[in-house]
């Protein structure tokens, strides 16, 4: 075996045995250079309609000289001549040639060229460029041989490096659905035992980041028109947790309206992102996806994944792997929720229990007690006794009757009677009677459907009670803690939303200071249990406002039933 041939040999196992394109294509140079003799070699790229140049690769031309030349060929002149026919092209004088467009200003000089087609899998992939041989002479017929050998090599290398990319490329895709599939697999036994929601999004966020390789990500949830920042994993200021913004405008608010994935590669999801988002809150982000948190067609909040640190954007598999995932983050949240609401219920329950139970013990043993005390004493009044054992009886009754009062107006504020038997209507007028009783002035304007038949049925026992709550708290509120003189209560179900509204005339208060109080936060509890949603305005000596909206719900024909076989009687 002569020289060139071990020289070919040697080259083109030095092509062959590397399994990264890039790299082979910069070794199909250096071996072009080497077999051929050329100063310059340039290997180029060809679009997917093989009429351009996609990429143009060069060998012996630095960086500045690069700089000057400018932009890189397209495939005009003599390049365009190998592209539209892929044969070996000799040309001993390129400026000669009937095709030459001449250099750019600053190009090196360049006379000799040879020019071979790559070839895989019988089309055109792109070309290999040599000029100026570096003995001076013209480019001969055992330069063109070599070259088309190395462009054979280079064709298998190519398609080598190319198969093996796509199948790490798959591999990795089916490694990523697998972390997907073990994550979902995570949240599902996390349903299974944890049912606190704090923890659940803790997993989420770690999880979450972890699979799509995300530099942050955030979890909003959606609290009435505001999103809450309710946890985060990875590079976050750690004073974001608990912040708000609110939802309109936000890049969120676009995802959970369309219900679909956006983008902050997006102009307009970036101007929401920085001047109404996370970006207000200090959190900076070259690429993100913003995810809905979609289950049952209702939208919880969001996972906002910010910058991958394997690409310099997410790719759409990291979008279909974060919306699989997002799916099942959803069905978590929802179900924590349900879990919190359903203790949530069941401990408003047991305390409107409790209330029952102890106007039940005052009204059997502590009432009738005193009522049996208030007889004897009267009888004790009729006997012949000294004029100061008289007088204390007389006081004695005096305190009993108070008492009596007393007890009676108790166990009404407990569980007023009204309520069940007559309703709502007639319950709250009942309780704004008592409250004038305390020197507090009231307007009551109470619309509701039922009672001014409207509505075939009365609003649901869980329904009136809130309302009912609501309005109490508010007016005992009003007394107790703003000296108000005046109060207006107005109450409406004409539309598919009751309203309740609550104002009065008293100090008033900043509502976002805390308190030691539960009246406004048994009322905001009810109003979220219910699926409303409770605002507040007041300000020191401003007065306060209570505004609560709830969905409608009415009774149905079992519950009808049930209220008549209790003794109740609906209001028709």
């Amino acid at each position: 075996m002569d020289d060139a041939s071990q020289q070919l040999i040697t080259v083109a196992r030095s092509v062959l045995e590397q399994l990264d394109l890039e790299i082979v294509l910069k070794r199909v140079l250096d071996a072009a250079q080497q077999l051929t003799g050329a100063e310059y070699a340039a290997l180029g790229v060809l679009d997917e309609s093989r009429s351009e140049l996609a990429r143009f690769i060069t060998r012996g031309i630095d960086e500045p000289t690069r700089r000057r030349i400018g932009p890189l060929p397209t495939g005009r002149g003599v390049l365009g001549e190998l592209i539209r026919n892929p044969t070996p092209l000799r040309i001993d004088d390129v400026g000669s040639h009937p095709y030459s467009y001449g250099f750019p200003v600053g190009h090196p000089t360049m006379r000799t060229f040879l020019g071979v087609p790559i070839v895989i899998d019988d089309a055109p992939w792109g070309n290999l460029y040599l000029t100026e041989k570096r003995d001076g002479r013209p480019f001969d017929e055992d330069d063109e041989q070599a070259a088309m050998l190395l462009a054979q090599f280079a064709s298998l290398a190519i398609d080598h490096a190319r198969r093996y990319a796509h199948a790490e490329q798959q591999r990795g895709g089916l490694q990523r659905t697998v972390d997907a599939l073990e994550a979902t697999i995570q949240i599902t036994r996390a349903l299974g035992g944890e049912t606190d929601l704090a923890a659940i999004l803790e997993l989420v966020a770690k999880r979450g980041r972890a699979l799509v390789s995300a530099r942050a990500l955030v979890i909003e949830l959606l609290d009435g028109d505001q999103l809450h920042f309710a946890t985060g994993a990875g590079e976050l200021p750690v004073a974001l947790r608990g912040r708000r913004v609110p939802l309109h405008d936000t890049v969120g608010s676009v995802a959970l309206r369309e219900r679909t994935t956006q983008r902050l590669s997006d102009p307009g999801n970036r101007a929401r992102f920085e001047q109404h988002g996370l970006g207000q809150l200090g959190i900076d982000s070259r690429d993100g996806l913003v995810v809905p948190l979609m289950f049952r067609e209702r939208g919880y909040g969001v996972l906002v994944a910010l910058d991958s640190r394997d690409t310099d954007q997410f790719t759409a598999d990291h979008q279909r792997l974060l919306e699989a995932f997002a799916a099942s983050a959803a069905i978590a949240v929802a179900t924590a929720r349900s879990a919190a609401d359903e203790r949530q219920r069941q401990r408003l329950a047991a305390a409107d229990a409790e209330r029952a139970r102890w106007a039940r013990e005052l009204h059997d043993e502590t009432l009738q007690a005193l009522g049996n005390l208030r007889l004897v004493l009267a009888a004790a009044s009729r006997k012949p006794d000294a004029g100061a054992k008289d007088d204390a009886i007389q006081r004695a009754l005096a305190q009993l009757e108070d008492d009596i009062a007393n007890l009676r107006g108790l166990i009404t504020e407990l569980r007023p009677a009204a309520l069940d038997q007559l309703g709502l209507d007639p319950a709250l007028l009942a309780l704004a009677d008592r409250v004038r009783a305390s020197g507090l002035e009231i307007d009551t304007n109470i619309e509701l459907a039922c009672e001014a038949g409207n509505a075939p049925q009365r609003l649901t026992p869980e329904l009136e009670n809130a309302v009912y709550r609501i309005v109490q708290e508010s007016l005992t509120n009003a007394i107790k803690h703003g000296c108000a003189r005046r109060a207006v209560v107005e109450v409406d179900d004409s539309s598919s939303q009751l309203r309740i509204t609550v104002r009065d005339d008293g100090g008033g208060f900043d509502p976002d200071v805390a308190t030691n109080g539960f009246g406004l936060v048994g009322m905001r509890e009810r109003t979220e249990l219910l699926g409303g949603d409770l605002q507040v305005a007041s300000s020191p000596g401003a007065g306060t406002t209570v505004t609560v909206s709830l969905p409608v719900a009415r009774r149905d024909d079992g519950e009808r039933a049930a209220s008549a076989a209790s003794g109740r009687q609906p209001v028709q």
